[in-house]
This record gives structure tokens, C-alpha cells and sequence, in this order.
């Protein structure tokens, strides 16, 4: 590869936003024919990075060649008329569309949407995807709308594409056939970037890998002479260890017991369909399931945040006496101890408010104990004090609003405030969403803290390899139903994600 012009040179990328400088002088090389892994913690600059290659940012400093001539990227049509695309995490798609009218939009000219079909089949004949031109993207699953995203800019000619984060919601055959896809795209000589925080992924996917770190290029080399545990220490700037540590639960006990949960959503449709299952204290029971198949509702019923249509929901005391929690409102529910961390899409508004600092967001949790909002402000302070710490939370103090906090760390004091609350059943979802590795493992860590103290840990994560690692039982929606439940350890990730789909069995 050292022999050919590179698709892409970058030479001296910086990027400033404020007094953040996101890339320093970073200089990095992207050729046809091979798929490169972009790699690095959060914040480290690999989505900034990769935004001014797609001309949605423009650098401050440095220049951007394709093809061995320089260019100006200022827009996405920019980037486009240059045959670069990037497919986000968060998919742009108008839902009421089809899949070809989404893909012609915004393009001048003539529209024909016979002859977009017939260019739409051949994009997918070529590399194997699958795509009906004519089918409604709010019929879709979300590996069939990251399909339309990945044509979309195929048909408009783009043969440097950017994925960020392509397999953070999709099931393990789902991500087998993206990887498939990419690999015919490679072969057929287009130049592929992936974000991932998911080393295995690396490891299976990509020619080669690229590694920030602090906005600084760090290195890069061939994947098949690198491991993962290299790639991480390389990332993190010394070693970390990559054992997600699964103690066996200390004499576990019944602590909530879910029989014939039915929950409907606001338009009438079934979420959860007669649902069973017990959680244990002293133990992660993990929730599997693709995105959507009630994982949300479910943690939400438990909390008292979601109207149950039938069944029940105990709460069972060490003394082993039990209390309904349907019915109870949430603030009665969470004074029992049963506590709700959900790191939604939007972390900001749902979960935290942007305009407060750190302490006055601890305070959200605790305000309520005292005798009015005036209340003690010195226990938030000490408990955001502490989660910064613990959590290594990169802000300047714990004064400073959170919405100038990066997304990764905002997520840490999320996560921090509810674990710090001291739950008796810790309800998590998506605790890891978007944190860079050593992040994540320090929220394991965290968790199965929660798991030694005796806390009933109910766990909804995206990444089936971590809920194999971590959980001790695997509960598997799909569709609202239960399709099995199955011992974390000796589970296969294959069988796990045929349950997910409705092929496997009832286990």
C-alpha cells in the first residue's frame, strides 16, 4: 500500500472549538482498497476529524488532498462532488418516504424514480445488499434504514465512505452481513473508514488502524500485526485490562418478579406481550433484544414511568414480603430503593440539564430528602466530587455547566448519579452507549460493584459480546415477548442472536 497515492491525505488537520483543541495537527492517510479503523477514547477527535473530511466542519489549520490534489471541503455537497460520504450513527431518513424517494432527495435535475429503482438494484446486485426501492423506511428495521443510508450515498457516487459507529444497534447476523457488504465494497476498490469502540470488530473487519489520542495522531499499522489489547494501551496512553470481571453471585434472592407483563404505547400497540421473569439481588440479569423490542418499556413499567395494561410487578423485602409496585407512582418507587439509569439518545434534557452544573444535577436526585429545594448543597457537591473522580469525568470543576461537557463524560455522571444513589435494584440501559473502552470498562466495574453489595442489577445493553461477558442470566426479548432465558456463562453469541430474531427457540 506504501507504493500507492493515497485516496485521502491529511496533513496538519487542526481543529479548534474555543479553548478545546479537538485535532493537532493530525495527519492521516486513507487509500482505496482497504477498510481502516479509526480509533481512540471519546473526545479524541475521530468524528471532528472525520466531519471535516465530509465538509461538515471546516479545518482551522492543514490540508486535504484525494487523489494527490488538494481540495477545499466547505460542505457535504462538497464532499459528495468529491466522492466522499459519510453515514452517521443517527440516520438522516424521512419516514413517511420510500427508500428510493430517500435516497433521491435533495438531488437536482430530472426526478424519474422508475430509473432510480433500476440504479438501486444494481447498486445492491453488486454488493450485496438488500433494499426494496418501494418500501417504507418507517417499515424498517434498523439494519434495512443503515442499508438505505449506506445507497444513499453510493448513488450519488461516493467512493471514500466514513462509517460512524455502523453496528452499534444491529444483531450479530445483521452485522455479519454489513461486514460481508463492506468487505465486496473494499474488493471492488473503495477507500472505507469505520469509527468503532469494538475492538473484536476491528480486529474482524478492518486492513488496517489509525489511533488518536488527546486530538494527537498517535500512529497507525497493519491490523493483522497489532491485538487488542495494544490498540487499547496505544488509545488510553498506558495499559488497561480487558477482563470483564463475572464474580458468581453471593446467595442471590428473589428482589423483583415480573409475571404477565402487558404494556401498550400511546398508539395502542402491544410494547410487551405477557412478559415473565424474576431478578435476583447479587446478580446482572441481562436484557437482550434488537432496538425497539420492549427493553425500554419494560425498565420503564418496573419504575413506574410506563401504564401496565395486565400483569404484575412485586418487589420482594429480604424478609420476603412483597409489595405491588403497579399502580405506585415513581417517586414511591425510587424511595424503595429501585432505581432507573437510562442513558437516552438525547443525554441532555431527558437525563441532566445543560444549563446546571455538576452539583446542582446531583442535587435533581437527592433535592427531594431535604425539607425544601434550598436544601444542603454541600452532599451534591461531594457525591459529583466523587463520581469526577471515580469515573475520571474530564471537567474543569465541578462547577461547570454540563452542556460543555462531551458527550462520553456527560454519560459518566449519569450513570455515576444513579449507582451513587445506592440502589437495592439498579435498572440500567444502554450505560456504555458511545464510551470509548476504558470508560466502559470502568462502568463494568461499577456495576458489578452494585453486584457484590447485593443490588438486583437489571442490565439492557447494545453489545451481545459484553452481555455474554458480564451477565450472569440472559433474558431475550423479541417483538415484546420472551424468547428465552439463558445462563450467561457458556451462552454462544450465534444462539443468542437467533432468539433475538424470532429463529431460535424458547430455551
Amino acid at each position: 500500500m506504501d507504493n500507492k497515492t493515497p485516496a485521502v491525505k491529511m496533513r496538519n488537520i487542526t481543529k479548534t472549538f474555543g479553548p478545546v483543541v479537538a485535532n493537532d495537527k493530525v495527519w492521516l492517510d486513507i487509500y482505496r482498497g482497504e477498510i481502516l479503523a479509526l480509533l481512540g477514547e471519546n473526545g479524541s477527535g475521530k468524528t471532528t476529524l472525520m466531519n471535516m473530511l465530509s465538509g461538515i466542519y471546516f479545518p482551522d489549520e492543514g490540508t486535504i488532498s484525494i487523489d494527490g490534489k488538494d481540495v477545499v471541503i466547505r460542505s457535504p455537497k462538497d464532499a459528495f462532488s468529491l466522492g466522499i460520504g459519510m453515514i452517521h450513527q443517527h440516520f438522516k431518513l424521512v419516514d413517511v418516504l420510500t427508500a428510493a424517494e430517500n435516497i433521491v432527495l435533495g438531488l437536482e435535475g430530472k426526478l424519474d424514480l422508475k430509473a432510480a429503482a433500476e440504479k438501486i438494484r444494481a447498486i445492491c446486485d453488486a454488493y450485496g445488499f438488500e433494499v426494496d426501492p418501494d418500501q417504507k423506511i418507517y417499515d424498517m428495521s434498523v439494519s434495512q434504514k443503515q442499508t438505505v443510508e449506506i445507497v444513499k450515498v453510493l448513488y450519488r457516487g461516493a467512493d471514500i465512505l466514513i462509517l460512524d459507529e455502523p453496528t452499534a444497534v444491529l444483531t450479530p447476523q445483521e452485522t455479519d452481513k454489513l461486514f460481508a457488504v463492506l468487505r465486496n465494497m473494499r474488493d471492488d476498490g473503495k477507500a472505507i473508514v469505520i469509527i468503532t469502540h469494538k475492538m473484536h470488530e476491528v480486529e474482524a473487519l478492518s486492513d488496517r488502524v489509525a489511533i488518536l489520542r488527546h486530538g494527537q495522531f498517535i500512529g497507525d499499522m497493519p491490523t493483522k500485526r497489532t491485538n487488542a489489547q495494544e490498540m487499547t494501551n496505544m488509545m488510553v496512553g498506558h495499559a488497561v485490562t480487558l477482563n470483564i470481571e463475572r464474580p458468581v453471585p453471593v446467595d442471590p434472592k428473589p428482589r423483583i418478579e415480573v409475571k404477565g407483563l402487558t404494556v401498550r404505547n400511546i398508539e395502542g400497540v402491544v410494547k410487551l406481550d405477557s412478559v415473565s421473569f424474576t431478578a435476583n439481588s447479587g446478580e446482572i440479569l441481562g436484557i437482550a433484544g434488537i432496538s425497539g423490542s420492549g427493553q425500554k418499556e419494560l425498565l420503564e413499567a418496573i419504575a413506574g414511568l410506563q401504564p401496565v395494561e395486565a400483569g404484575s410487578i412485586e418487589y420482594i423485602e429480604d424478609d420476603g414480603s412483597r409489595e405491588e409496585l403497579i399502580g405506585k407512582d415513581p417517586l414511591s418507587i425510587a424511595e424503595m430503593g429501585v432505581t432507573l439509569s437510562f442513558v437516552p439518545e438525547d443525554r441532555l434534557g431527558m437525563g441532566l440539564v445543560g444549563n446546571m452544573d455538576l452539583s446542582d444535577n446531583m442535587m435533581l436526585r437527592s433535592f427531594r430528602k431535604g425539607r425544601s429545594l434550598f436544601t444542603d448543597r454541600r452532599s451534591p457537591k461531594t457525591l459529583a466530587e466523587t463520581v469526577v473522580r471515580e469515573l475520571e469525568v474530564s471537567t474543569p470543576s465541578v462547577s461547570t455547566p454540563v452542556r460543555r461537557l462531551s458527550g462520553g463524560n456527560v454519560q459518566k455522571v449519569l450513570v455515576g448519579r444513579e449507582i451513587a444513589a445506592a440502589p437495592k435494584v439498579l435498572l440500567t440501559a444502554y450505560a456504555v452507549r458511545g464510551l470509548d473502552i476504558n470508560s466502559s470498562y470502568t462502568i463494568y466495574d461499577l456495576i458489578n460493584r452494585q453486584k457484590a453489595e447485593g443490588v438486583a442489577v437489571i442490565y439492557v445493553g447494545e453489545d451481545l459480546d459484553v452481555l455474554l461477558e458480564l451477565a450472569d442470566r440472559i433474558l431475550v426479548l423479541c417483538g415484546g415477548k420472551v424468547s428465552g432465558i439463558v445462563p450467561g456463562r457458556g451462552a454462544k453469541k450465534r444462539d443468542v442472536g437467533m432468539m433475538m430474531t424470532k429463529l431460535g427457540g424458547n430455551g
